[in-house]
C-alpha cells in the first residue's frame, strides 16, 4: 500500500492534512479525520440519495468527518481526492489477509 506523508491511520480513523485551511463548523483548520464507515452509516447515505452516487458519498464522508456537506463541497478537488483515498484506506482489506498455511502434505523446506 503506497504511503502518504498528508495521511495517517490509527486504527479505525485516518487524518488528511489538506493542502491549505478550510473551515469545517465554523473552525478553521487544515485536517479532517475521517472514522472507518458501519453498514448503518452506508445504509443512512443510500437511503438519503439514492439515485446520486456523488451526493451518497458526499453525504457518507460528511457524516465520517462529522462535518456538513456544505463544508467539504468548498475543498481544492485534490484535497477532495485526499478524503477519498482516506476512505478507501479506511474499508480496504489490505494487510488484513492472513498469513498462507503451510502445505502439511508439501516436503519440509519447501
Amino acid at each position: 500500500m503506497q504511503e502518504y506523508t498528508w495521511l495517517r491511520q490509527q486504527g479505525d480513523t485516518v487524518t488528511i492534512t489538506l493542502s491549505r485551511p478550510e473551515s469545517f463548523n465554523g473552525v478553521k483548520t487544515n485536517q479532517l479525520q475521517l472514522r472507518a464507515p458501519t453498514v448503518r452509516d452506508m445504509r443512512g447515505a443510500q437511503k438519503q440519495h439514492p439515485n446520486d452516487a456523488e451526493d451518497r458519498e458526499l453525504a457518507l464522508f460528511a457524516s465520517l468527518a462529522q462535518v456538513a456537506p456544505s463544508d467539504l463541497e468548498q475543498l481544492k478537488l485534490s484535497d477532495y481526492h485526499r478524503l477519498q483515498e482516506g476512505y478507501f484506506r479506511l474499508v480496504s482489506d489490505a494487510g488484513a489477509e492472513p498469513a498462507p498455511v503451510a502445505d502439511a502434505d508439501a516436503p519440509a523446506g519447501e
